[in-house]
């Protein structure tokens, strides 16, 4: 039955992925966002929503959490659309001008200095530029991802992802943070996204709650001295994003692993508190 429904959601991604080539970018825009809007909130649980929302802004009165979650299911629709424009943005066919890039030098003295860093953010807006920006500017780069459950559709988007976005993709688990450690031993730096349920971590708080948290960012902290790169991507206005490279973090010799990743979701919050309708409410971060 699973296999069925999967097949179906694979069936109608592909006939939209079409109409979006036919409509060109700014109508798939549109037109996804306005299809997320209205039939995203019948697939995803409105009770984890609102409570993660709840967890994060306790004082948010009902309306104000109805025009975020408005918002992020229209986001998170143009995202969708994106994906078959994303070899556009990839040759600069899109308009330089529609990304903005914040801290270039941050990028060309990695590059220069020739060792390997870990690029950390969150599933904001447009988040697969992100992996995308870094290796366009000569970093060599692994992304860590998660498959996609529906194994009709995790081949397509995973090509996309090769072919377009960062060549070498290492799938989320034990094995997968085996690869990284092998790849960042030879040179390459690594772009994760913190934000995502782990099965393997640490529990600690983010917006006061405790959630289970990704320690790869720390253990490399600990191993190999390594610099921490936060970089935050917003959606500026229908057709613009502005990617930020902040400067590298900086641990004590003293800093455990639990601080550090503490730490790093506190940074986390500070980025989804700035636009907190672009970032992915659905997840159920706190289980």
């Amino acid at each position: 039955m699973k296999n069925i429904k999967y097949f179906l959601q694979f069936i109608c991604i592909i006939f939209l992925f079409g109409i979006f080539k036919i409509i060109g970018l700014k109508f798939s825009r549109f037109l996804s966002g306005n299809i997320m809007t209205l039939f995203g909130p019948m697939f995803r649980s409105k009770r984890i929503i609102f409570s993660n929302l709840s967890k994060a802004f306790p004082n948010l009165d009902e309306k104000e959490r109805k025009k975020i979650l408005k918002k992020m299911w229209f986001n998170y629709g143009q995202i969708f659309s994106e994906y078959m424009f994303i070899k556009d943005f990839r040759l600069n066919q899109i308009g330089k001008k529609n990304i903005v890039i914040e801290n270039q030098n941050i990028l060309e003295k990695v590059k220069k200095d020739s060792k390997p860093v870990i690029f950390i953010s969150g599933h904001f807006n447009n988040f697969e530029l992100l992996a995308m920006q870094i290796e366009k500017s000569g970093i060599d780069l692994a992304a860590l991802y998660r498959p996609l459950n529906n194994k009709f559709l995790n081949p397509l988007m995973e090509n996309i992802r090769k072919k377009y976005i960062c060549r070498k993709q290492i799938k989320k688990g034990i094995s997968g943070t085996k690869e990284l450690l092998i790849n960042f031993k030879k040179g390459t730096s690594v772009a994760l996204m913190i934000d995502q349920r782990v099965s393997q971590g640490i529990r600690s708080n983010l917006f006061g709650e405790k959630a289970l948290t990704t320690t790869i960012p720390a253990q490399f902290i600990k191993k190999f001295d390594t610099k921490i790169i936060p970089v935050y991507i917003e959606r500026k206005d229908v057709e613009g994003f502005r990617i930020t490279f902040h400067q590298p973090l900086e641990f004590s010799k003293e800093a455990n692993i639990q601080l550090i990743t503490t730490k790093l979701n506190e940074l986390l919050e500070d980025m989804i508190k700035k636009n907190p309708d672009q970032w992915i409410w659905s997840h159920n971060r706190w289980k």
